[in-house]
């Protein structure tokens, strides 16, 4: 049995504890013995090593750098890692080993929350097959990201908040490599409710499984 380790905390207005029973939920449901912590610390035990997914949900904080080393080289070694919105790509700003493995890093939303539209780009990939580009109401996340990442959905901006952004095109959901551990993201997901959006919720399920170490590995 693949298991799967979720640190939730941090910032209060992404409800990371609700987020982490949703998760757990669908992860239990996928056949995962589940973990969970609530203390940044537990990315820095060796032990991390031994689960197959680690799901971070920690907006803002601080994290030690050698927790983060830890974390680190664990998803090198084949550990998966995966996530969603600011409680894995707003976590620990100071912290750039973190945010080399993930991919990216939050900087702005702007208009907050607003209509806007998810367009899928690689419809061929199994985390996304089946889904068309759906029109989607939260924070618009405009990101700083890593080339590397392999980009599976996308947001435009309009430049009705920021003229000057006017065009732009930003992953919403990527996947990538960090030595031999897999590693997704999306930015969808301000709050709880927004996990009943069925495209937004089949999309981070299906990236955890793949991010996860497969179990013949």
């Amino acid at each position: 049995m693949r298991r799967a380790l979720i640190v939730w905390g941090g910032w209060h207005g992404h409800e990371p504890e609700k987020c982490a029973e949703i998760i757990k939920g669908w992860l239990t449901e996928d056949g995962f013995a589940v973990e969970t912590a609530t203390e940044t610390s537990a990315f820095g035990e060796p032990a991390i090593r031994d689960f197959d997914l680690v799901v971070p949900i920690y907006t803002m904080s601080k994290i030690e750098k050698a927790d983060a080393v830890n974390l680190a080289a664990a998803v090198e070694s084949g550990v998966g890692l995966a996530g969603h919105h600011g409680g894995m790509a707003d976590a620990f700003r100071e912290c750039v080993e973190y945010q080399f493995v993930v991919g990216g890093q939050w900087v702005a939303h702007p208009g907050n929350i607003i209509d806007y539209r998810v367009d899928i780009v690689k419809p061929d990939d199994p985390i996304v097959a089946g889904i068309e580009s759906f029109p989607y109401r939260s924070e618009q996340y405009y990101m700083h990201v890593d080339p590397s990442n392999e980009v599976l959905a996308t947001t435009t901006f309009s430049g009705e908040h920021a003229w000057w952004i006017e065009g732009v095109t930003m992953p919403v959901a990527w996947k990538r490599r960090h030595g031999k551990g897999r590693v997704f993201y999306s930015s969808l997901g301000h709050v709880a409710a927004e996990f009943e959006v069925p495209q937004m919720a089949t999309i981070l399920r299906r990236g955890m499984n793949w991010a996860a170490r497969d179990e013949m590995a």
